[in-house]
This record gives C-alpha cells, sequence and structure tokens, in this order.
C-alpha cells in the first residue's frame, strides 16, 4: 500500500507498464478516463439531499471511496505523464485562492471572487 504521492506514482507506473499501457496513458486520454471517473463518483449523490450526503451507509461509503481512488489514480498519472508535481501546484492554487477569497472579504459566501471584488 502506498503511503506517499511518489510511491502512488511507481506503483500507478508500474501496474500500467506490466500491462504495456503506457501507449494508451496520453495526457488527453487521461483527461478524459479522469472525467468519466468524476462523472461516475457524481452520480452517487445525484439526487440525494444535503444531509444524505453527509450520511452515508459503509456500502456507500465503500462504493465512493473507490470512485475517489479512480478519480486520484487517473489524476496522479496524468501529473506524472506531463512531469508535474500535484503538491507544488497545489501549493501554488492554494496561494492564488489566498489572494482571490481572503477571508475577511469571502467567509459566509459562495459567490465567485469577481463579485466581491467589486465591493467597496
Amino acid at each position: 500500500m502506498p503511503d506517499s504521492l511518489h510511491d502512488l506514482t511507481a506503483t500507478i507506473c508500474k501496474f500500467a507498464d506490466e500491462r504495456d499501457w503506457e501507449q494508451f496513458h496520453s495526457p488527453k486520454n487521461l483527461s478524459m478516463a479522469l472525467i468519466v471517473e468524476a462523472g461516475e463518483l457524481v452520480e452517487h449523490f445525484q439526487w440525494l439531499s444535503r444531509k444524505q450526503s453527509r450520511e452515508l451507509d459503509d456500502e456507500q461509503r465503500r462504493d465512493v471511496a473507490l470512485e475517489m481512488a479512480d478519480v486520484l489514480i487517473y489524476l496522479v498519472r496524468m501529473a506524472e505523464r506531463l512531469d508535474i508535481d500535484l503538491l507544488e501546484a497545489a501549493g501554488k492554487k492554494m496561494a492564488l485562492n489566498a489572494e482571490k477569497y481572503p477571508a475577511d472579504r469571502s467567509r459566509s459566501r459562495a459567490d465567485k471572487y469577481t463579485r466581491y471584488q467589486q465591493d467597496p
């Protein structure tokens, strides 16, 4: 069981290599597979209320966890293929988000940052 993003990447690469799947793992194909898996994740929550979506039973949680794993696997594989450090990219994105969504202006607001950049 991998215990870091680096180990997970190595495990995914080995898995694909053993099956000669590298030929299919272009960024284009991986991005499409990623969105398919994200859609399958969303299906588990379709038609649930907010409350129901927070109170999954054990089977639902297991199924959701597996779909989340699929999303993560494709994302990690795509990052590997494009030589993108996901942790570095996430850190940079969080810094950008902090600038766009300052806590004092965005607290308890769900609207896009462009709405309150216009506020006095």
